[in-house]
């Protein structure tokens, strides 16, 4: 199992950064004068695609399945 360690410090760095990202990136609202939120022309063009928990349980789920075709092909 101390095989793992390195690819998982490296995909728990990768999830690390893209949560920082895109929370980065979707709390950048501009307030209106009224108190509302604006929201930005790419999340509602795309709400899915900026969204950090879908990408980083497609980077785990990657990741568990090179473990599970690691240990399946040895």
């Amino acid at each position: 199992m101390a095989i793992w360690i390195t690819p998982f410090v490296i995909v728990f760095i990768l999830i690390i950064g893209i949560t920082v990202y895109g929370i980065r990136k979707t709390s950048k609202a501009n307030v209106l004068v009224d108190g509302r939120d604006e929201i930005s022309e790419a999340i509602e063009e795309h709400p899915f695609t900026l969204n950090p928990i879908i990408w980083v349980i497609l980077v785990a789920t990657v990741f568990i399945g090179f473990v599970i075709a690691y240990y399946a092909f040895s």
